[in-house]
C-alpha cells in the first residue's frame, strides 16, 4: 500500500460527500460540507480539511451533530441577523448568513450577522474570501472548545478563537488575514507529542500552569495566546464577541468538536461586513492598492494570505495528496454506512 493518494478535488469532493450522505446527514448539508473541507484541504489548511471526515461522520452518527439541520435566520434590526445553526454544521448556516449580508448591506452600508447552535466554524478566511469577493470587507470571528487559560490561570477555559478579515482588491484575488490567538497550533504540539520530541516552552503550560516543553503535559495542561497578556485579552474579547453576543457556550462550556460522545457544542460565530466604497467616500480600492504596492516594494515584505493560492493552483493543477490510512478511513466510513442502510 503507498502511504499517500492523490485525488482530483472532484474526486475529493465526491468521497466526502459520500462519507457524510452514509453517516446520517443530508445531501444538501454534505454537499455543503463536503465543499469547505475540500477547499480547506486544497488551500493548503490541512487541519479543516478531509482529516475532519472521521470525526464530522462519528458525531454525526452520534447525533451530537444533527446532519439533517436546517438553519434559520431572523432579523431584529435592519442590519442585524441572528442565525439558528440548529446543532447542525455550521456550513449551511453560514452559507445562509453570507447570501443575506450580501442582499441587505448595500443599503446599510455595515451589516453583522450572529450564527448560534453551531459547531466547527473551519477555514474563517474561506467565509471571508467569500464575502470580499462580492466586494464586502469582512470580519469573521468564531470561538471554539476550551484550550487556552485566563491570563494567569493554569486551566484552559477559552478556545484558539479564530479572527480573519478579508479586503477585496481591483483586479486581484481577495487580501485575506486568518489567524488563530494561540502561538502555535494545537496540533503541532500533538505531532511532537507522537514523534517523542521536546517543544519550546513558550507554546503551553502544564496542568499547573507552568511552562512546559513536554508535549503530554502541554496537553494536559493549555495553549498559550499569541502576545501573552494583551493576546489573552483579545481571545477574551473574540470570546465575547461570538459567543456572548450570540448567546452561545463559551470555551469552558464547549463540548470537544472531535468526540462523538457528548452534547452539541452549541458555539457562536460573528460576521460583520462594511460597503468599503460606501464607508470610504469612494477611495477604498485606491488606498488599498497604496499599501499593496508599498508591501510589494518592501525588501523581503510578504503579502498575507498569498501561501493560499499557491496552494489552490497546485490542487488544481495536480489534485490533493492525502494520507493513505486517511483515505482508508473514510473509505470504511462509506462501506459500513452503506451496510447500514
Amino acid at each position: 500500500m503507498t502511504e499517500s493518494v492523490r485525488l482530483a478535488i472532484e474526486e475529493a469532493q465526491d468521497l466526502a460527500v459520500r462519507a457524510l450522505v452514509a453517516s446520517n446527514t443530508s445531501e444538501a448539508n454534505a454537499h455543503s460540507t463536503a465543499l469547505a473541507l475540500v477547499n480547506a484541504e486544497a488551500d493548503g489548511q490541512k487541519g479543516h480539511g478531509l482529516s475532519r471526515i472521521p470525526s464530522y461522520t462519528a458525531q454525526a452518527r452520534s447525533g451530537k451533530v444533527d446532519g439533517f439541520a436546517s438553519p434559520t435566520v431572523e432579523r431584529p434590526a435592519t442590519a442585524l441577523l441572528r442565525v439558528n445553526a440548529d446543532s447542525g454544521f455550521s456550513y449551511p448556516a453560514v452559507e445562509l448568513a453570507c447570501e443575506q449580508l450580501g442582499g441587505i448591506i448595500g443599503a446599510t452600508g455595515i451589516a453583522a450577522a450572529c450564527i448560534y447552535n453551531s459547531h466547527h466554524l473551519g477555514q474563517a478566511g474561506a467565509h471571508a474570501e467569500r464575502l470580499a469577493s462580492q466586494g464586502l470587507a469582512a470580519i469573521v470571528m468564531t470561538n471554539s472548545p476550551k484550550a487556552i487559560s485566563f491570563w494567569g490561570g493554569s486551566k484552559p477555559m477559552m478556545g484558539t478563537n479564530p479572527i480573519a478579515f478579508a479586503a477585496p482588491q481591483k483586479g486581484a484575488e481577495p487580501l485575506v488575514i486568518d489567524l488563530a490567538l494561540s502561538k502555535v497550533a494545537r496540533g503541532k504540539i500533538l505531532a511532537a507529542q507522537r514523534a517523542g520530541e521536546k517543544i519550546p516552552d513558550t507554546w503551553a503550560l502544564d496542568s499547573e500552569g507552568n511552562p512546559t516543553d513536554d508535549p503530554t503535559a502541554a496537553m494536559d495542561g493549555s495553549m498559550l495566546a499569541i502576545g501573552d497578556a494583551k493576546g489573552a485579552a483579545l481571545v477574551l474579547m473574540v470570546e465575547l464577541l461570538t459567543a456572548a453576543l450570540t448567546g452561545s457556550h463559551f470555551g469552558y462550556e464547549a463540548s470537544s468538536f472531535f468526540a462523538a460522545e457528548g452534547d452539541p457544542p452549541h458555539i457562536g460565530h460573528t460576521f460583520i461586513v462594511f460597503q468599503p466604497e460606501l464607508a470610504s467616500g469612494g477611495h477604498f480600492a485606491e488606498r488599498v492598492a497604496n499599501i499593496i504596492t508599498a508591501i510589494a516594494q518592501t525588501d523581503g515584505a510578504r503579502l498575507p494570505g498569498c501561501s493560499r493560492l499557491e496552494h489552490r493552483q497546485r490542487a488544481i493543477d495536480d489534485g490533493l495528496l492525502i494520507p493513505a490510512a486517511l483515505h482508508d478511513e473514510i473509505t470504511t466510513i462509506i462501506n459500513n454506512g452503506s451496510q447500514n442502510a
